[in-house]
């Protein structure tokens, strides 16, 4: 059972985990061009449904992945001409969560359709239809997935930037749990992006490695095989982008209540990342809470110099419920 949930907490919780073979943080063209795509492709954008709000369209659509496939995905534009900031939201891979997909912010999404904001809200490969849940931890999906979530969120750029109604100096990004991770690698690889939301999410893998819990694990499984296996995928340990973020502001959220990204280890994440940074820990879970969502939507107010919002129209958004642990 320990096992288990060690995996669980590895890969659903917090996305793919890598340990960097050295202590390299410079950016160099060998470890980027692992996130080359060719920007110049068609966008392949498909739209399958439309829903009409009192201050927004959702658009139900999708677009091609470079890594294969299709992105599902909802477009939330506000009414109006524009131009308009923009956000890419990432939602939580918490395993047993109905809202394990894009529909996590879609209410924060909507709402902030009255502040003159078009949001992009993905699905992770782990939502997609026909899916197949790893159980293997040294399967290659859990760093091919990953890979793929970055380029997929760096498309949703392109698609957003080439809209006439968006203005490519106010974008930002919102990840939560898995998705805070790609958030973490985004924010030193793509420039594009004004701020970042990282929502209990890992910045560092060195750090990982440290942990009493990821050492156990190491030994259970076969030190040897692991370390090979994420030697082979140096590149995609967040520490080394989140550590030059910089001119993009980073907001951190954690949850004191969590067990691994507890308020001890989210100052060793948060010392990771670049200034300018802020770091709020919340009497909270992994899901967060209301003060984290009010405090959350506050921050891209002021970052992307939206319209402000009552504080009565914040707090009706439901809180986002967090189901039991599997095997617990």
């Amino acid at each position: 059972m320990k096992r288990a949930l060690f995996l669980f907490q590895l890969t659903a919780l917090f996305g793919f985990v890598v340990i960097s073979p050295s202590a390299r943080l410079g950016q160099d063209r060998d470890l980027i061009r692992h996130f080359d795509y060719d920007q110049k492709a068609p966008l392949g954008i498909k739209q399958v449904g439309v829903q009409q709000r009192a201050n927004a369209t959702v658009y139900d659509i999708t677009y091609d992945s470079p890594k294969g496939g299709v992105v599902p995905a909802y477009l939330v534009v506000p009414k109006g001409r524009g131009p308009f900031a923009a956000v890419i939201w990432g939602h939580w891979c918490w395993q047993n969560s109905s809202l394990r997909n894009r529909r996590e912010f879609l209410d924060e999404a909507v709402m902030l359709a009255q502040s003159g904001l078009v949001s992009l809200l993905t699905d992770h490969p782990i939502s997609r239809r026909g899916y197949v849940e790893i159980k293997d931890p040294l399967d290659e999906r859990n760093a091919t997935e990953f890979l793929q979530q970055v380029i997929d969120m760096r498309r949703g750029v392109d698609l957003l930037a080439a809209r006439r109604d968006v203005d490519r100096k106010r974008i930002a990004y919102v990840g939560h749990s898995c998705n805070a991770a790609v958030g973490a690698l985004l924010s030193g690889l793509d420039r594009r992006f004004k701020a970042f939301v990282l929502m209990a999410g890992t910045t560092s893998d060195t750090i990982t490695q440290s942990t009493k819990e990821y050492q156990e694990f190491r030994q259970k499984i076969g030190s040897e095989k692991l370390d090979a296996f994420t030697a082979k995928y140096y590149y995609l340990d967040q520490g080394k982008f989140v550590s030059h973020a910089a001119p993009a502001v980073v907001f951190l959220q954690y949850g004191a209540r969590e067990k691994f990204l507890n308020s001890e280890r989210a100052r060793l994440y948060a010392a990771v990342v670049s200034e300018p940074k802020r770091l709020k820990i919340y009497d909270a879970e992994h899901a967060l809470n209301a003060e984290a969502r009010h405090d959350r939507i506050q921050f891209l107010i002021e970052q992307l110099k939206l319209r402000p919002l009552p504080d009565s129209v914040i707090t009706a958004i439901p809180d986002l419920y967090q189901p039991p642990e599997p095997n617990q």
